[in-house]
């Protein structure tokens, strides 16, 4: 869980993991499941934790290790039933205690920053709202939303297990740096 990418196509992953990423997530918003099927097979072939950002079919018919959905995604139960890892999202103690009452193998914290990524999100919860969920719940926690190199360290003293990073993906090597350093 120490430092997942989120990309839409596998040379990016294959890089990524190559560098140090342990898990890549399939993430191509406005997606149908067909394209995900497409673009996702030759993720199957990689060294790491294979994640489908919130398509439960295209995670289970490319034998994905997981899925992640958002706050506002149902299939929780269906993914816990069919086996697969759960992720989910959240953006407050409140949501976070939720997620792991719903069987989140693991929650996606944040947005711990701005991010152009999801232009449309939350406000940040900062570092204090990233402690608090670490905090508040016993699954692992994954730092997201404007991590970086400059910052990931920050995240993992906050008590975050790892962090997810979109933007950040080709800077690989040097957030693996900074998580390694402050565990």
């Amino acid at each position: 869980m120490r430092l997942h990418v989120l990309v839409d196509d596998v040379e990016t992953a294959r890089r990524a993991v190559e560098d140090g990423a342990t898990v890549v997530q399939l993430r191509v918003k406005g997606a149908s499941t067909e394209e995900l099927l497409e673009r996702g097979r030759p993720f199957r072939e990689l060294p790491s934790l294979f994640v489908v950002n919130d398509d439960i079919e295209a995670a289970l018919q490319l034998h994905a290790d997981g899925v992640h959905l958002g706050r506002e995604d149902s299939g929780a139960e269906r993914a816990r039933a069919e086996g697969l890892l759960l992720g989910l999202s959240a953006a407050s103690v409140e949501e976070a205690v939720a997620a792991e009452q719903d069987g989140a193998a693991y929650i996606g914290a944040g947005p711990v920053w701005e991010t152009p990524s999801k232009p449309d999100a939350d406000l940040p919860i900062g570092l204090e709202g990233l402690a608090a969920i670490c905090r508040a719940v016993s699954v692992p926690v994954v730092a997201i939303g404007g991590v970086d190199a400059s910052n990931a360290a920050d995240c993992i003293r906050a008590g975050a297990t790892g962090v997810a990073v979109i933007r950040a993906a080709a800077d690989v090597r040097r957030l693996v740096e900074a998580i390694d350093a402050a565990r």
